[in-house]
C-alpha cells in the first residue's frame, strides 16, 4: 500500500470537519506533505468522485458525500487501484523442480493463503467510514480537536 493512502485518509477525515472547502495548499501545510505530492492523491480522489475540487478564491476540496457512507476501501482503491495486493507469479512452476503448467491447475497454498488475507482486508477496510475515522480521531484528542482540525484547514481569512 503507498504512502498516498494514508495522506489520502488523513486530508478525508480533516474534511469531515471543514465548514467549507479545504484548499490543498493547507491541506498539505497541516500533514507537512509536499503539495504536489498531496495533489496527486487529491486528484485520484476526486477522480473516483470521492471529493470535488471547488474553484474560486475560497476554493479547495469538499466530500461529496456524507463520511459515514465513505468507506477506508473506497480510499484505497482510488489512490491504489482496485488490484489486489498480492499477485501469484506461478513460481512453483520455475527452478530445477518446477511443476509442469498442466499440474497447476488450482491455486497452490501460499497463493490460498494470500486470497484468504486479501479477503479479510478489503471486508474491514469496507466495514470502516471516514465517520468512524473521524469519532476515533475525537475520542484520541479530545472533543476540540474536530473543530480546530476546521478551522485550521479551511480558506485562510482576508
Amino acid at each position: 500500500m503507498s504512502g498516498g493512502v494514508e495522506w489520502a485518509l488523513h486530508c478525508c477525515v480533516v474534511l469531515t470537519a471543514t465548514e467549507g472547502p479545504a484548499p490543498a495548499a493547507r491541506l498539505a501545510e497541516l500533514h507537512d506533505v509536499s503539495p504536489s505530492y498531496l495533489a496527486k492523491q487529491l486528484q485520484a480522489l476526486s477522480r473516483t468522485g470521492l471529493v470535488q475540487s471547488v474553484q474560486g478564491k475560497a476554493g479547495g476540496y469538499v466530500l461529496t458525500r456524507s463520511p459515514a457512507l465513505i468507506t477506508v476501501l473506497d480510499i484505497v482503491e482510488a489512490v491504489d487501484g482496485p488490484e489486489p495486493a498480492f499477485v501469484c507469479t506461478e513460481i512453483r512452476q520455475r527452478g530445477p523442480m518446477a511443476t509442469p503448467p498442466e499440474a497447476c491447475t488450482a491455486p497452490c497454498a501460499i497463493s490460498r493463503a494470500m486470497g484468504r488475507a486479501e479477503t479479510a482486508w478489503r471486508k474491514t477496510l469496507r466495514s470502516i467510514t471516514v465517520a468512524d475515522l473521524a469519532t476515533d480521531v475525537t475520542s484520541d484528542y479530545g472533543p476540540g480537536a474536530s473543530g480546530h482540525l476546521g478551522i485550521w484547514a479551511g480558506p485562510v481569512p482576508g
